[in-house]
Formats: C-alpha cells, sequence, structure tokens
C-alpha cells in the first residue's frame, strides 16, 4: 500500500483542466512510472444511448502508429483459405479441430477470424467467445472470405470500438513508449472513426467528454476539440 500511495503522491496531473490533445499525452507519459510499457488508453464518453437499437456504436479502425502489442489470431477456415491465414501469420488455424480445442479451454488468442462457411461452426462457440468479445462479426471485419488481410489488420493495428451501457467507449491506443506525434495520430484516427460511426438516433453533442490515462497513471482530461 506504501508504494501505491508514493506513486499516487507523484502525479502531476490537473484534474480540473481539460488538456490539448497533445499536452495531455505529454501529462500521461511523464506520469507513466511502472516498470513495464503501460498502454495508453482512452476513455471516450458519447451521447448515446445504448439500450436503444438506433443509438449502438461498434467498428474497427486501423491505428496508423499501431498498438505495440502483438495480437495474437485464431482463424476458423479450411484448405487454401486456412493455408493463406498461416502465411499472414495466424498463431492458429482450424476448423472442427479448432472449436472442440476452444471447447476443451483453449484460449490462447487475442483475435478471432472465421470465413464465412465456417459461421455454423463457429456458432457452437457464441457462450465461450461471446462474453470475451471474441465472437466474429462482419460488422467489425471479422467473418470475412479474406482471411489473410483480417490476419494482416489484426496484426498491423487493427482494433474493435464498441460503446458500453453507460455510453462509454474504451480503448487502447498504443504504448507510453510511442512518441506523442505517434499516439497522436492514433487517437485522431480512433475519434474520426467514432464520428463516422455515429448512429442515426444520436441527438445533441456526440462526443462529449474524453480522458487519457496510462495502465497504472492517472486519467487526464482532454478538450474534445482538439482531438478532431
Amino acid at each position: 500500500m506504501t508504494k501505491t500511495a508514493k506513486r499516487i503522491q507523484a502525479w502531476n496531473v490537473d484534474v480540473n483542466k481539460s488538456y490539448g490533445l497533445t499536452e495531455a499525452l505529454g501529462v500521461v507519459k511523464a506520469n507513466a512510472k511502472a516498470k513495464f510499457d503501460e498502454t495508453v488508453e482512452i476513455s471516450i464518453n458519447l451521447g448515446v444511448d445504448p439500450r436503444h437499437a438506433d443509438q449502438q456504436v461498434r467498428g474497427v479502425v486501423n491505428l496508423p502508429s499501431g498498438t505495440g502489442k502483438d495480437v495474437r489470431v485464431a482463424v476458423f477456415a479450411k484448405d487454401k483459405k486456412a493455408e493463406e491465414a498461416l502465411a499472414a501469420g495466424a498463431e492458429v488455424v482450424g476448423a472442427e479441430d479448432l472449436v472442440e480445442k476452444i471447447m476443451g479451454g483453449f484460449m490462447d488468442f487475442d483475435r478471432v477470424i472465421a470465413s464465412p462457411d465456417m459461421m455454423a461452426l463457429v456458432g457452437r462457440l457464441g457462450k465461450v467467445l461471446g462474453p470475451r468479445g471474441l465472437m466474429p462479426n462482419p460488422k467489425v471485419g471479422t467473418v470475412t472470405p479474406n482471411v489473410a488481410q483480417a490476419v494482416k489488420d489484426a496484426k498491423g493495428g487493427a482494433v474493435e470500438f464498441r460503446v458500453e451501457k453507460a455510453g462509454i467507449v474504451h480503448v487502447g491506443v498504443g504504448k507510453v513508449s510511442f512518441t506523442t506525434e505517434a499516439l497522436e495520430l492514433n487517437v485522431k484516427a480512433l475519434v474520426d472513426a467514432l464520428v463516422k460511426a455515429r448512429p442515426s438516433g444520436a441527438k445533441g453533442m456526440y462526443v462529449k467528454k474524453i480522458a487519457l490515462s496510462s495502465t497504472m497513471g492517472p486519467g487526464v482530461k482532454v478538450d474534445t476539440a482538439s482531438a478532431s
């Protein structure tokens, strides 16, 4: 507890101030004191009520500077598509055998991709993959005939976003070791994708609040205008 208290006491951030994006990222990086390369996380409060079907916000965005994370990909595919997925860098590829492996407890992956013809098979894993947010979905490009490209995108910086019950989107946008400029590009790419995904039912102010933080660091308020 003492170590935690000292770390918190060392934070240098004005909790009442909304920083410009560049300055906010600088504050996040300066307050990242952990002994590992912390993830820079963004929380965006949107003017939507996800309980209504016409106010859902979900999609995928390619972060231009990457995520800094080694994404492990599992692919459901057969024959030529299975070979293409492996060649693109997928860690595990299979069909019925992969279903059995996952049902047996195997979960050593971060993203699941499936060719359309595999979805009847993958559907059996709904109760396993669904709660973890890993169920393949055509809306975010994880059900696709071009599995090789989907694997490359996943490993190259593609991240999914989905609004939570409270109307907030949480996404990791890089590592504190990234340059401020690289993180800024990622944040702006995400905000742009969210704006483009604005649902028809959203009324009034859409991007209401933005906050940045590192894994172990304090939250830093961001001036919403500076992130667009």
